[in-house]
C-alpha cells in the first residue's frame, strides 16, 4: 500500500477499518460486517472526493514528489513497445538521470527521452536523485538529433527538481549544456511533445521542455524555482514553502490559465501512484492525440509554431 501523506490520513483510517472488518469475516467464515463495510466504502468515496478536489498547491507538490509515483521508465514500459535505450553523450560519460531511446507507440516509431529518479538509495545515488549533469543533457540532445535524422517525433518526460548544481557539473558547463538544448530544440524539424510527470524544476526541466505541445499531469508542477528555494530567498526560512507554492502559481490549473502549458492530463483519484496502468492510459491517450495533430505539419510550420508558442508566454493579464 502506498505511503500516505498527512492530508491523506482520514482516508487511510477508513481503509484500515475496512481491511480489518474484511479480515475478521474471512477468519470467522461469516459475512457479519457486510452492511458496515458498504457504509464505510461510501464514506471512503466521499472522503476521497472531498480531499482530492480541494488540494492546496503545496499538497499537489507533495503528490508530485511521492516516492511511489510512476517515473519515466514506468510510463515507457506501459505506453511504448520495443524500447531500445541509448547511453552516453560521446564526450564525457553516461548520465543515468536521463534515459532515452527509440521505441514504438502502437507500431509508430518515436524517440522517447525522460529524466529518471531512483526507487531506493542505491538507485537514487546512481541517478543523482533525478538531477542531470551536463552529460545527461548532451545525451538527450544527441538522441533528439538522431530522431531528427530518422524523421521520428520526440516525446520527453520531465521529472526533476532541477539540474545538478555541483562543482563537477559547473566545471563541465551545465549552464552551456542547458542553453544549447534550448536553442537546438527550437530548431528541430520533427514534432516535439513534452510532458511534466512529476517535478518540473527550473532550467533542468526546461532543457527537455521546448515542445510544440507541453502538458502537465494533474498533480505535477512546473516552476522556475522550488517552493523551498523561493521561501529561503523571500522569507529567509524554508518553513514558508507552502506559502511560496501558492505564490509561484506552479500547479497545472494555474499554468494553463497563464498559457504556459497546453493541457492537463488527468490522474487516477488520489494520484498516479495509486494506479500506474490507469495513469499511463490517460497519458497515452493525450500523447497520441497531440502527435496526430502535429504529424501533418511541415518542418517549417513546426519550428514556427514552437517559436511563437514560447514568444507568447510573456503576455498575460491580471483582473482585479
Amino acid at each position: 500500500m502506498p505511503a500516505s501523506l498527512d492530508f491523506e490520513k482520514p482516508i487511510e483510517v477508513i481503509e484500515q477499518h475496512i481491511m480489518e472488518l474484511i479480515r475478521q469475516d474471512e477468519l470467522n467464515g461469516v459475512n457479519n460486517h457486510a452492511m458496515e463495510i458498504r457504509h464505510l466504502r461510501r464514506e471512503l468515496t466521499a472522503a476521497k472526493k472531498e480531499i482530492y478536489s480541494s488540494l492546496t498547491p503545496w499538497q499537489r507538490i507533495q503528490l508530485a514528489r511521492h516516492p511511489r509515483r510512476p517515473y519515466s521508465l514506468d510510463y515507457i514500459g506501459r505506453i511504448f513497445t520495443d524500447f531500445m535505450e541509448f547511453h552516453g553523450d560521446r564526450r564525457f560519460a553516461d548520465d543515468a538521470a536521463i534515459v532515452g531511446g527509440f521505441a514504438k507507440l502502437d507500431g509508430s516509431p518515436v524517440m522517447v527521452i525522460g529524466t529518471q529518479k531512483g526507487r531506493n538509495t542505491k538507485d537514487n545515488i546512481r541517478r543523482n536523485f533525478g538531477s542531470p549533469n551536463p552529460e545527461g543533457y548532451r545525451k538527450a540532445l544527441r538522441l533528439m538529433k538522431l530522431a531528427e535524422l530518422a524523421h521520428f517525433p520526440i516525446v520527453t518526460f520531465i521529472d526533476t527538481p532541477g539540474a545538478y548544481p555541483g562543482v563537477g557539473a559547473e566545471e563541465r558547463h551545465i549552464g552551456e549544456a542547458i542553453a544549447v538544448n534550448l536553442r537546438e530544440m527550437f530548431a528541430l524539424n520533427v514534432p516535439v511533445v513534452c510532458i511534466v510527470i512529476g517535478e518540473g524544476g527550473s532550467g533542468g526541466a526546461l532543457a527537455l521542455g521546448v515542445g510544440n505541445r507541453v502538458y502537465l499531469l494533474e498533480n505535477a508542477y512546473y516552476s522556475a524555482i522550488t517552493p523551498e528555494g523561493c521561501a529561503a530567498i523571500l522569507w529567509k526560512d524554508r518553513a514558508y514553502a507552502p506559502q511560496a507554492a501558492a505564490a509561484l502559481k506552479l500547479t497545472a490549473d494555474e499554468l494553463l490559465k497563464l498559457g504556459i502549458i497546453d493541457g492537463i492530463i488527468p490522474e487516477p483519484i488520489g494520484g498516479a501512484h495509486h494506479h500506474y496502468a490507469k495513469a499511463a492510459a490517460y497519458l497515452k491517450r493525450d500523447l497520441k492525440k497531440a502527435l496526430e495533430e502535429l504529424s501533418p505539419m511541415t518542418a517549417e510550420e513546426l519550428q514556427e509554431q514552437r517559436y511563437q508558442k514560447f514568444r507568447n508566454i510573456r503576455f498575460f493579464q491580471e483582473n482585479d
